[in-house]
């Protein structure tokens, strides 16, 4: 086991970071496994290149470590919006509900599958002020409703949704949860989805073209690998033919993978796991207390849920329209990176966070309370 020291000790970026939700800088094993697997890949010694392929078992494994999936029911995607896409048209009929305010990957995925095959119609969600609860989606649900759509960590608001609860009110429909705003930092009781898809880039550390998606045995009975490549045929290369794909996760893959990307993937997967998914979650859940307090002191309106269940690693701050260039400007004067939107600011913070962001949070804080 890694304390939760040593875990923070892999954070190499400079001080003022705080935009985890956009995207997280490397890890220092995602780095170190990067480097070594392009030394690998440009000395091409005998044999080497050929073992490389094990690592696209290695960050399944690494993936079901963390989810509870076995190692056969993932599937590695390059991105989340992939997975998101591989699902909405593997749907094969029905309402699928979900709310228009979703991170975008999944309301184009529903639309432009709906639009291609015409056999979904995307149902847009009543919202509880942004946050999609069990609650709205027991009061929208019909007869006609087939699967459910939502984000673990609304990217917007930071609110944590209830899957477990939105698992026992929607019964024996789809459950599809984009997790990557909280993957890595929510301990989630992740079996009741049939459907879990993530990119690594932002939480888990790992960089962009990592991702991957995750299926229950219902999920694949019941979804339909349309865009379903020669890999997704079974192990060998099917010269001379063209084969059905196979019944399995593995039917969801359009080509080889890029194995560097799996391999810096499963490294950063490996190394959440080493610390437990629960202990990061809490250490996080400490320093997004520890932003709200400063905002609080300073008396900048934050607009996110104060409970600690009901939020991950994000806060959202809301200043008076007035305000908000006031506060952009501050944060950008002292190093402070964070993201600044048309009504309000997004921080989020990480395990790693330390003792000198926050400082020069509360100065950029300070700069703000002395003009607003």
């Amino acid at each position: 086991m890694t304390t939760i020291e040593e875990f923070a000790a892999g954070f190499g970026e400079e001080p003022g970071y705080l935009d985890y939700g956009r995207v997280g800088p490397l890890s220092a094993a995602a780095r170190a496994e990067t480097l070594g697997q392009y030394e690998i890949l440009s000395k091409a010694r005998f044999g080497t290149i050929e073992r490389m392929r094990a690592e696209d078992e290695r960050v399944r494994e690494a993936v079901g470590a963390l989810t509870g999936f076995a190692a056969d029911q993932v599937v590695f995607q390059p991105n989340a919006s992939s997975g998101l896409l591989h699902a909405a048209f593997g749907l094969t009929g029905g309402e699928v509900l979900l709310s228009l305010a979703e991170f975008p990957s999944l309301t184009y995925a529903a639309e432009r599958a709906a639009h291609a095959l015409r056999v979904i119609t995307p149902t847009w969600l009543e919202t509880d002020h942004g946050r999609v609860t069990p609650a709205r989606i027991r009061e929208q649900l019909t007869e006609s409703t087939a699967a459910v759509m939502v984000s673990l960590v609304d990217s917007r608001t930071g609110y944590l949704a209830d899957i477990d609860g939105i698992r026992q009110v929607i019964g024996d429909r789809l459950l599809v949860v984009d997790a990557i705003q909280g993957f890595g930092v929510v301990d989630a009781p992740w079996e009741v989805a049939d459907v879990v898809v993530s990119g690594g880039q932002k939480w888990m550390r790992a960089g962009w073209g990592t991702g991957f998606l995750a299926l229950s045995e219902r999920a694949i009975d019941h979804l339909t690998p349309v865009f379903s490549g020669w890999t997704g045929s079974g192990p060998d290369q099917p010269w001379d033919e063209v084969r059905d794909p196979v019944h399995g996760a593995a039917a969801f893959s359009i080509s080889n993978p890029d194995l560097v990307a799996e391999a810096r993937f499963a490294a950063a997967l490996e190394e959440v796991a080493a610390v437990g998914v629960e202990t990061v979650a809490a250490a996080v859940a400490d320093n997004a207390e520890r932003v709200i307090q400063l905002a609080d002191e300073f008396a900048v309106p934050v607009s996110s849920s104060r409970s600690p269940n009901e939020r991950a690693g994000i806060v959202v701050l809301e200043p008076l329209p007035e305000q908000l260039t006031a506060l952009g400007a501050s944060l950008f004067n002292h190093g402070v990176s964070a993201s600044v939107r048309a009504t309000s600011v997004r921080i989020s913070v990480h395990a790693g966070t330390t003792e000198e962001t926050f400082d020069m949070l509360r100065a950029a804080f300070t700069s703000y309370a002395s003009v607003a």
